[in-house]
């Protein structure tokens, strides 16, 4: 089939007919060329743009789209042929992403007019998958205008905006290929999906009120209490009274309630057993926003970005209205604005900023379905407001924060996700990496393409082992792609690991481990293109070591061949094990054990130890001394953990980086005065030694309890000391880097998402004139790790390949 403008006359490749001299002259004069062209090139009006410009510029020639990308032949003259590169390569359409354009002249054909023609699905599929994005202004005013036939309509979207990856069954992207396929377009929608000049040309998921899905509202026990705007409205009516509803999303159902409604917030807390983990909260509008948070402007053009992703902003001095269920105890709030036509419509009736979570229980994959909320969270809602739009892809929402006015992609999903790197060698054979355990994704190379998938979870569930396994599917299904290696961390009861040894040992395929710590510097390698030495500091919670030991306090200079340990925290003791990761003050004390017997810790006039009982650090002490049920790690954010409690933020940890934001929230709260008082920058400096290759942990802890017994009454006194613990660590990190000052530096790891560490070892590395190489788009915690795998295993099988072909040589 051909789709042409009625005003375009027919064009076919295989038409004949005899040409006057006239017209034999004219050809003389021109040139047909083919374009072959890869990236984000479907789903995001590519071929609509490509044939706008054609025939702008008098071209003739096809596009069509196909499992590797989209095709463009051109015939005309040479300068109409170049002007129309220039245009593609230099103002490609908002959401296209071109990662090759390949150019070769073929041989004229009898054409007179540019054809848009139907995909070819004749090859395994190469082509990037485009990620959700937000709705666009045009479908807003289409929605808020009531002579539209879109209005109030919650699925209005066009070729600029709507769901593509949630949505997608199979490439290439067209609409038997998603799950729009059972909704048939009335009139008016196939007339605007076949006309390549409207906005809604081949936008997948086009539809209207007439012939598009619905909204439904059911209440707790699934009676059907409203349809369509009814449902809306009543799903409105709800909210203002203080209930809880699920409310489906792109990529999944939110937990939603009235963010200003302190019992409504605090209700929410109880039912999903949540007691202080921070909400995200949806504002109608960036004016809002600015009513809760401050930020600078590079943030609010992330906020209002299309890929609206949750933003880590500074609440407001006079955030009042909020209520302060919503993130208690810190500093910043996640908020987000709508990127839907449901939200947009949702706040625009209640006009207060809303509590949006993902509908999950603790630490499972978000879920994408009526009844699995009916299942797992019935006693958490009042009611569910549903569509009948299947997600085929479940998507959580991205988390991202500003530092220094730099991106930093704290969980990678709507928005961003499917991340695509090019790569301009091709991956030897194709390989899979499954990543680590917490915060889990998958990487996947082939051809000239690095994968990077949406957010999975923490693989601690029999759901999140399911939801791995159908996330694998869907890149499976999506690609053709069938893995001949396998990579997964060291660690061998990590779900992702054992997966992985199954498969190895079912299939008989290639296998890699990869060292957790030197996996998350692989990822920063990977998406600056890097094969050459850096200078890596790894600082996260644990990650086994090459010792058997838990690691997490790293520094290593590495490439895509290996790596060595050049510095590391000195190892501290976890009094019994996983029970002192949720219950930090066993750290804390076994630290102190270092120092001071229990009699002396029974009088040490500490705010931390005031309510310990004396049984507990007796049978603590006695553990610690003999070893028993112990655990050794040299982990950075084990010490964030047992800093905290130090300093009175926290006694057990309610979820993970807790510790680090409290200790950032209170870093934060230093007056200016005290800043500018030099006696509070003598006495609290603290320093991370180092020696032979080990930051002395003692010493460190020794300077802050000193400090803490003098300082721990007066005004600001614990804020400076945690200002002077991330200092220390910052300079620790500056001082190794100045030993190879000739080597770019990777700062990854979940540590390196409290900004104030980042942004204070940042700078101190640039005023030494060292280079830090930018995460971009690619989770410096354990979201990253999966790409990390893949990038070392794919320069090992290219080396091996190299190696092999020398030889035959």
């Amino acid at each position: 089939m051909v789709i042409t403008m009625p005003s375009v006359p027919y064009c076919s490749k295989n038409a004949g007919y005899s040409m006057s001299a006239k017209q034999q002259a004219s050809i003389e004069t021109t040139k047909r060329v083919r374009l072959d062209i890869t990236g984000i090139v479907q789903g995001v009006g590519f071929r609509p743009f490509v044939y706008r410009w054609a025939t702008e510029l008098g071209l003739l020639g096809l596009t069509f789209n196909h499992s590797k990308g989209v095709t463009v032949e051109l015939q005309g003259s040479a300068q109409a042929i170049e002007t129309f590169v220039e245009a593609l390569t230099q103002t490609p359409p908002p959401l296209a992403r071109i990662d090759s354009l390949s150019q070769i002249e073929i041989p004229l054909e009898n054409c007179d007019s540019f054809e848009i023609t139907h995909s070819q699905a004749d090859a395994k599929a190469v082509v990037a998958v485009s990620a959700d994005k937000s709705s666009c202004q045009e479908c807003l005013d289409e929605i808020m205008d009531p002579d539209n036939r879109h209005y109030q309509y919650p699925f209005t979207n066009c070729t600029n905006c709507g769901p593509r990856y949630t949505l997608i069954r199979a490439l290439p992207y067209d609409r038997p290929n998603t799950a729009m396929a059972k909704f048939a377009m009335c009139d008016a929608c196939a007339s605007a999906y076949q006309n390549p000049l409207d906005r809604r040309y081949h936008a997948q998921p086009v539809s209207c009120p007439d012939c598009g899905p619905q909204l439904s509202l059911l209440a707790q026990d699934k009676r059907l209490l409203g349809e369509r705007n009814a449902a809306l409205d009543l799903a409105v009516e709800m909210l203002a009274q203080g209930k809880t509803l699920a409310i489906k999303g792109l990529g999944g159902f939110h937990l939603v309630c009235d963010a200003t409604n302190d019992d409504a917030v605090m209700q929410l807390r109880q039912r999903k057993q949540r007691p202080a983990k921070p909400f995200a909260v949806m504002c109608a509008s960036l004016k809002m926003a600015k009513t809760l948070a401050s930020g600078s402007e590079a943030e609010w053009q992330l906020l209002q970005s299309a890929e609206r992703p949750i933003t880590l902003l500074q609440k407001a001095s006079n955030s009042d209205s909020l209520s302060p269920a919503v993130a208690p105890g810190i500093d910043r709030l996640g908020l987000f604005l709508p990127y839907t036509p449901l939200h947009h419509l949702l706040l625009a009736r209640l006009n207060r900023p809303l509590v949006a979570t993902s509908a999950n229980r603790s630490g499972e994959p978000i879920i994408t379905h009526a009844q699995d909320i009916f299942a797992l969270l019935g006693e958490v809602v009042d009611a569910v407001l549903d569509h009948n739009r299947e997600i085929l892809n479940g998507c959580d929402d991205s988390v991202v924060q500003m530092v220094d006015d730099k991106l930093q992609v704290i969980r990678l999903a709507r928005g961003y996700a499917p991340l695509t790197l090019a790569l301009p060698e091709q991956v030897h054979q194709e390989t899979l990496a499954v990543g680590a355990q917490q915060k889990n994704s998958i990487a996947f190379g082939f051809d000239h393409n690095l994968v990077l998938s949406p957010h999975i979870g923490d693989l601690f569930s029999l759901e999140a082992e399911q939801y791995f396994i159908d996330t694998l599917a869907t890149f499976k299904r999506l690609y053709q792609f069938s893995a001949k290696h396998l990579v997964s961390d060291k660690h061998p009861d990590y779900a992702s690991t054992i997966w992985a040894q199954q498969q190895r040992e079912a299939q008989g395929i290639a296998f890699t481990q990869v060292q957790h710590h030197y996996a998350h510097i692989l990822s920063v390698m990977a998406v600056n293109q890097r094969v050459d030495k850096v200078l890596g500091f790894s600082f996260d919670g644990t990650g086994l070591g090459d010792d058997r030991q838990l690691w997490g306090g790293e520094a290593m200079i590495a490439d895509v061949s290996g790596y060595q340990r050049v510095a590391h925290l000195s190892p501290m003791a976890l009094i019994g094990g996983e029970q002192a990761i949720k219950d930090p003050r066993r750290i804390m004390l076994a630290l102190l054990f270092e120092r001071y017997s229990p009699e002396t810790l029974k009088n040490l006039p500490l705010k931390a130890l005031s309510e310990l009982p004396t049984s507990l650090i007796g049978n603590l002490h006695t553990l610690w001394h003999k070893g028993v049920a112990t655990q050794i790690t040299s982990s950075i954010g084990r010490l964030f953990d047992a800093t905290a409690c130090l300093l009175g933020l926290m006694q057990t940890t309610q979820f993970e980086g807790q510790a680090g934001m409290l200790i950032e929230a209170k870093a934060n709260e230093v007056s200016e005065a005290q800043l500018e008082s030099e006696l509070a920058a003598t006495e609290l400096a603290f320093s991370l030694s180092e020696i032979n290759g080990v930051w002395q942990l003692g010493s460190l802890w020794a300077q802050m309890v000193d400090a803490l017994l003098h300082w721990q009454d007066k005004p600001d006194g614990i804020s400076l000391i945690a200002r002077a613990f991330m200092n220390a660590l910052a300079q620790a990190v500056t001082d190794c880097a100045r030993k190879h000052s000739a080597l770019s530096v990777a700062l990854c790891g979940g540590v390196f998402q409290n900004r104030y560490l980042l942004s204070e070892t940042r700078k101190r590395l640039s005023m030494s004139k060292i280079k830090v190489l930018d995460s971009h788009q690619v989770p410096v915690n354990d979201g990253g790790i999966a790409l990390g795998q893949l990038w070392y295993a794919i320069h090992q099988d290219n080396e091996a390949q190299t190696s092999t072909e020398n030889a035959f040589r």
